[in-house]
């Protein structure tokens, strides 16, 4: 993971402009990103398949594994755009568009976010792109593609996986559903993980095991669901999520 402060030395949007210059006069593409994924290796595989800068114009100016470093790196290194994990340590990618809104609204100088996750469950795209993302593809994508993807959201357009399009615009379009879901807002990201494996039948070792936490942890968000949700035990639980199609 890069470290912060060797973030903060990276070519301001100025400097990075000029080096994008060639000697002949031609502006050629240039974005700078941030790298936002618990996972070590899928960092390296990405900046190995996307950093080349002078053959795709993208520059890794940073990254982060966690809720906290990334609004570090990004608030240091002011991106143009943020590749986003949904499940992260710390609150999840919606809790870092939370925290990174100021950012986004910056008329002048707007960070953008892309989603990039393994996961193609409805209520995670439809979370992150309340919370403020442009788009929301997964991982199954080409590095060629996410250039491209990239370079969109960078220049305003909203990017989706083709089947993830088709749940965002059920969200925003349906007009006998509640644009928001005030009991499902109550729970934080984390809350919401173990509320999903929890109704899909696992047992609280195998969500500590898929969610690299405790079992105690996972007792304590089961409790904390149980509590903001009143209900009574995993039974009621379960119907509760199927009822909103959340397994």
């Amino acid at each position: 993971m890069s470290d912060p402060t060797e973030a903060n030395g990276a070519a301001g949007p100025a400097e990075a402009a000029e080096s994008a210059e060639p000697s002949g006069g031609a502006v050629r593409r240039h974005v700078r990103v941030v790298l936002v994924d618990d996972h070590r290796m899928f960092r390296t595989g990405v900046q190995a398949e996307i950093g080349q800068t002078e053959q795709t114009g993208v520059e890794v100016v940073g990254e982060a594994a966690d809720v906290d470093q990334a609004v570090t790196v990004i608030t240091a290194t002011r991106p143009e755009v943020v590749l986003l994990d949904v499940h992260l340590p710390g609150g999840g990618g919606v809790e870092v568009l939370r925290r990174c809104a100021p950012l986004m609204a910056d008329t002048e100088r707007p960070v953008r976010f892309l989603a990039l996750s393994v996961s193609d469950a409805a209520e995670d795209v439809i979370g992150v792109i309340r919370g403020g993302a442009r788009g929301y593809v997964t991982k199954t994508i080409t590095g060629t593609d996410l250039v491209d993807s990239i370079f969109r959201v960078q220049e305003g357009d909203a990017v989706f996986s083709p089947r993830l399009a088709g749940f965002v615009l059920d969200a925003f379009a349906s007009t006998d559903a509640p644009p928001v879901d005030e009991d499902l807002d109550r729970l934080t990201q984390r809350e919401r993980e173990v509320l999903r494996l929890i109704a899909r039948g696992y047992a609280y070792k195998e969500i500590a095991k898929q969610l690299f936490i405790s079992v105690k942890t996972v007792e304590s968000h089961v409790s904390a669901v149980l509590r903001k949700l009143q209900l009574s035990n995993r039974h009621e639980l379960t119907r509760w999520a199927t009822a909103r199609r959340l397994v």
